[in-house]
């Protein structure tokens, strides 16, 4: 209800990106009698809300298609973008983030920090034009954006040649960040008693790492990535629309620009849907990682 009433307290009106500056008034009207916007709002989210009960979305104020529809073509892409760039995040975060706690104050410990500080503080945005003009404009290794070559095969290989910059803007983005958890959550394991415990005993290292650091340094770990979930979504609508990757991001963009009520509400609900499902499964990544958590 609240991004409904945001959305028409915003200025602007829908039927203005709609039809030509110079129509009659007549025309105009008859266009916002169609689209229904001459109903109060709390009648337009009434029938929004009722046609949300029934499994339906609605229909785009700016393509007259089914919301639900267009959705459900831009999110395969979107998924597809924020899953390899957490992959990423996790592969570079994690062994770096360890190798940091088991060796603190030493020279690696300082230049990966320093770099993630330094990752974290550039903004995507300039990183991504960056990275397009280094690659693509100067170098020519790399598309510069869509999902697919002009004229190509459109197959995997042509889309993950793709995917690489816009992963790497995203992916460095996040294991700047958990880096830097990651090395705080070891460090604090490997100050517990029983640590040193396990120590004493004369167990192997590796048994030491794999079954009494890392499975409790895990617990925040969880925590942080649950919590990236919806930094992902966001990071992604900028992302999307500098490479053009025709994701959920840039249908957001566009749906901003002609004022689409119908398709940001669904949006929004998609977004909110992802998030619950991302804390549902931290919840169970809890139990896995600690049985002696149990689920109420």
């Amino acid at each position: 209800m609240l991004n409904f009433a945001i959305m028409h307290l915003a200025p602007g009106n829908p039927v203005d990106m709609l039809v030509d500056p110079s129509a009659p008034q007549e025309t105009v009207e008859y266009k916002k009698e169609q689209l229904g916007l001459n109903d109060p709002a709390p009648v337009q989210y009434a029938k929004w809300l009722s046609g949300l009960l029934q499994g339906e979305l609605g229909y785009s104020l700016s393509t007259s298609a089914p919301v639900s529809e267009m959705i459900a073509e831009r999110l395969k892409p979107t998924l597809l973008l924020s899953g390899l760039s957490l992959l990423l995040g996790l592969l570079l975060a994690i062994p770096a983030g360890i190798w940091c706690a088991l060796r603190p104050g030493s020279r690696l410990d300082h230049v990966l920090t320093g770099l993630a500080f330094a990752n974290t503080s550039i903004p995507r945005f300039f990183l991504a034009l960056a990275l397009i003009y280094l690659f693509a404009n100067v170098l020519d290794w790399l598309p510069s954006g869509g999902m697919y070559s002009l004229g190509g095969d459109r197959g995997w290989t042509d889309s993950l040649k793709h995917l690489i910059l816009p992963v790497v803007v995203l992916g460095t983005l996040i294991a700047g960040k958990l880096l830097l958890y990651i090395r705080s959550a070891v460090l604090d394991v490997l100050a517990q008693d029983y640590m040193r415990t396990a120590r004493s005993k004369g167990l192997h290292p590796w048994r030491v790492l794999n079954w009494y650091l890392l499975r409790n340094a895990l617990i925040p770990l969880i925590t942080v990535v649950s919590a990236e979930v919806p930094h992902l979504l966001g990071g992604s609508i900028i992302i999307e629309q500098i490479f053009q990757w025709p994701g959920v991001g840039q249908l957001t963009i566009q749906a901003l620009m002609a004022r689409d009520y119908p398709t940001l509400m669904g949006l929004n609900l998609v977004a909110a849907a992802i998030v619950l499902a991302a804390n549902l499964l931290a919840d169970l990544a809890y139990t896995a990682a600690d049985p002696r958590i149990k689920l109420e």
